[in-house]
């Protein structure tokens, strides 16, 4: 088999410029005094520090996953999180932002030091875990520990009226993924992360070209494209039919 050293790699890569992104969001926070103010946000504009708790909640999970495979045994199933519910975001506004920023610390490391752990095999085969129905852990990893996180940063951006600077993360996060030799379903989601940012900040020409890129990288995605809110400028505009048809 294949040796996985430059996969890890790309992970490693991933995962620290999601972790450090994170970083840098709670630092602004925490300097403007703002990361444990009760009336910072809520369930329709998170706050700073409950975004990094959510984002930490799901890299846990993650984390909690490659240690049972370590250990030889299935993993916990975890529900999905209602992200527009009220009692949610509260739960994890109520976390003091010391807290947030050393758990966020804590479970990137586990998570990168698991991953240098794992076998080849239970990186690259499908079949070698039924749990994972089909997908493979290393993107698994990559989608808990980059892709999700980053797309909440973005969001972060994006709700409290930094459109230039969502965009600018997506685009630093695609060059990234690009810098690291990242396999295309990668890349792809980076670049359909970046297609969403550019949509909502009015960048509709360069988000229809960025999302047919990313469509074309990972065909995945047009699942997603379908549906999103995110793309609802493209999708008015016709744009998005075009792009899933493949006509651009």
């Amino acid at each position: 088999m294949t040796s996985t050293t430059h996969l890890r790699t790309v992970i490693t890569g991933l995962l620290g410029f999601a972790a450090t992104e994170e970083e840098v969001l709670l630092t602004a926070a925490l300097c403007a005094g703002t990361a444990d103010a009760r009336d910072a946000g809520d369930e329709r504009r998170w706050a700073a520090a409950p975004t990094v708790a959510h984002n930490t909640e799901f890299k846990a999970q993650q984390a909690e996953r490659l240690s049972a495979v370590l250990a030889g045994r299935e993993p916990p199933a975890f529900g999905d999180i209602d992200h527009a519910s009220a009692e949610v975001y509260a739960t994890y506004a109520q976390r003091p932002a010391a807290t947030v920023v050393a758990e966020s610390r804590q479970v990137t490391a586990s998570l990168l030091d698991n991953v240098r752990r794992l076998d080849d095999e239970d990186l690259l085969e499908e079949s070698r875990h039924p749990w994972l129905r089909g997908r493979t852990l290393w993107l698994q990893i990559i989608v808990r520990g980059f892709w999700h996180p980053t797309g909440h940063i973005a969001d972060y951006y994006l709700r409290h009226g930094e459109e230039r600077r969502a965009v600018a993360l997506q685009e630093q996060a695609l060059g990234t993924a690009r810098y690291l030799g990242a396999p295309d379903q990668a890349a792809g989601m980076a670049a359909y992360s970046l297609a969403c940012a550019q949509a909502v900040s009015e960048l509709t020409a360069q988000a229809a070209r960025t999302l047919a890129e990313a469509i074309t990288l990972n065909p995945d995605v047009r699942a997603n494209a379908d549906r999103d809110p995110d793309l609802a400028a493209l999708r008015d505009s016709g744009q998005l039919t075009a792009i899933l048809a493949g006509e651009r």
